[in-house]
Formats: C-alpha cells, sequence, structure tokens
C-alpha cells in the first residue's frame, strides 16, 4: 500500500495531523520561492519514500512556511528546508535545517525513530 505525504494547507490542517498520527511526524518545512522549491522537489521525494518504507511507523508531512505561519512559529523554523521529527505535542524530537541527501535523510530517521 502506498503512503501519501500529507500536504497541510494551513495550521488548522497540520495540528489535525500532528493530533491524529498514531506515531511520530517527520515534518518538512520547505518555502513556495523558487530555490525552496527546487530544494523541496528532491526532498519531497525523499519524504515519500521514507513515508512508504517506514508504513504505519512514520507520518510524512510536506509543511509550506507561508501557509503554516503558526507551527513556523511555533517550532522556531526559520529557513527552509528543516526537517523536523515531531511526537505527540512535544517539541521536536530531532531537527535538521538545510537539504539531506538521500543517506543522510534516512539515517537522520534511523537515528531519532
Amino acid at each position: 500500500m502506498t503512503r501519501q505525504v500529507h500536504r497541510p494547507l494551513e495550521d488548522a490542517e497540520f495540528d489535525f495531523v500532528l493530533t491524529m498520527s498514531p506515531g511520530p511526524v517527520l515534518a518538512h518545512f520547505t518555502g513556495s520561492w523558487p530555490k525552496a522549491i527546487e530544494t523541496g522537489r528532491a526532498m519531497d521525494a525523499l519524504l515519500a519514500e521514507l513515508a512508504e518504507e517506514y508504513g504505519a511507523r512514520l507520518t510524512a508531512v510536506r509543511v509550506d512556511i507561508t501557509r503554516c505561519p503558526a507551527a513556523t512559529r511555533r517550532y522556531g523554523v526559520t529557513g527552509a528546508p528543516t526537517v523536523l521529527l515531531l511526537r505527540g505535542g512535544d517539541g521536536p524530537a530531532a531537527r535538521h535545517e538545510g537539504p539531506l541527501g538521500a543517506e543522510e535523510f534516512r539515517a537522520f530517521v534511523d537515528a531519532h525513530l
């Protein structure tokens, strides 16, 4: 079964995903300006692979920092790309700022899942 990467359109949807996810949420914060879009596309493909690989153990979310300003402020995201591993309502269990290659992305998730 193919798992979808959630793409919240606003803060309320992001909060809903966090509340309803049975396990950790891998949140990829990105932007809508050209450089962020270019980097985001590559990371989106990796995010989809990880969502498929980890199945129900992980929920993957792509968050546009312009469309979800409350979540962006709440987690102190100041640039894109930023990847957070979130558990429940607590602060991030893990954080990485800047682009990640496939192996680095997988190692990040493995180390903190």
